[in-house]
Formats: structure tokens, C-alpha cells, sequence
């Protein structure tokens, strides 16, 4: 699915994505989450680099860290609800600068035939001020690659 539009004046649209994965629910959020540096394109989206590994902490007021060759590591974003395996929701600011964060939603839902619904909400661009949609488009840009490569890793029908 191709990521949303902007809309008009007042309220920036967040960036959505949905797909349906060829794994239980259990096993599409532990990818997501705990697994995310199986998936992650590490090599082209990472705020210092070079990564060798990524950190989801699966708890409220976790971080999600890049773990740098060099052994520096650095948090890019802190878990604010962890709901397995239905929601997870975290701050976002990919930047070794302190940065104000915007905020994604992940939720995971059973189909019928044992497949899960992944729908991916990024959000919260009007926190950015002059800059939101740049920002916005940008990951607007970037986060089809990142969503494929999940996708990929965890089986779409």
C-alpha cells in the first residue's frame, strides 16, 4: 500500500501503511519489535552508523536503540505503550541531537485465516514546526523501503 497524502491547512496527515503478513500475530509483533534488526536496513537508515545491531526494549518507557561499530549507541526512540501483541507506540527522533519527537503506532490484528493485519501509523509532524512537511516528506519517501523490507522478512500473501 503507498503511503498517504498531506492534506490541507491545520492537521498534517500522518504517513499510513497497512499489509497482510503470513504470520500469527504473536510472531508479526515480536518481528516488529524484538526483531527488528533482522529487518531494519541498518546500512541506509540509521541516524550515526555503521550499525551492527538494533535494540527494541519491549516495556513502557523502553528505548529503541542503534548499537555503532564502534560501540556507541544511540537511542532514537522510547516505547510510550506496549501492548503485546496488538500495539506498540513510540516517540520517534532518529538523530544523534536532541531532536523533538513525532510518534508511530504499530497495531496487529488476527484475520480469519491465521494471517495478521499490520497497519502503521507515523504521526505528530505539527510538533516540528517550519519544518514538519519536509520532515513528513521525507519519510514519506523513506519509509516505503523500511515497510518493504519488513514485509519482506515476515511473509506477505
Amino acid at each position: 500500500m503507498n503511503p498517504s497524502p498531506p492534506t490541507g491547512e491545520g492537521s498534517i496527515e500522518p504517513i499510513r501503511l497497512a499489509a497482510r503478513v503470513r504470520r500469527p500475530i504473536a510472531d508479526a509483533f515480536r518481528l516488529f519489535t524484538e526483531e527488528i534488526g533482522n529487518w531494519w536496513p541498518a546500512q541506509t537508515h540509521h541516524t550515526r552508523g555503521p550499525v551492527v545491531g538494533m535494540v527494541f526494549e519491549g516495556r513502557v518507557g523502553g528505548r529503541l536503540i542503534e548499537v555503532c561499530a564502534d560501540g556507541v549507541t544511540v537511542p532514537f526512540g522510547e516505547v510510550l505503550a506496549w501492548e503485546p501483541p496488538h500495539r506498540v507506540v513510540f516517540s520517534w527522533h532518529p538523530s544523534v541531537q536532541p531532536t523533538t519527537p513525532t510518534e508511530i503506532e504499530v497495531r496487529f490484528s488476527t484475520e480469519v485465516d491465521g494471517a495478521t493485519r499490520v497497519e502503521f501509523e507515523h504521526r505528530g509532524w505539527e510538533r516540528l514546526g517550519d519544518k514538519a512537511h519536509e520532515r513528513r516528506t521525507s519519510y514519506l519517501n523513506g519509509w516505503p523501503t523500511v515497510w518493504a523490507r519488513f514485509l519482506e522478512a515476515a511473509g506477505t500473501p
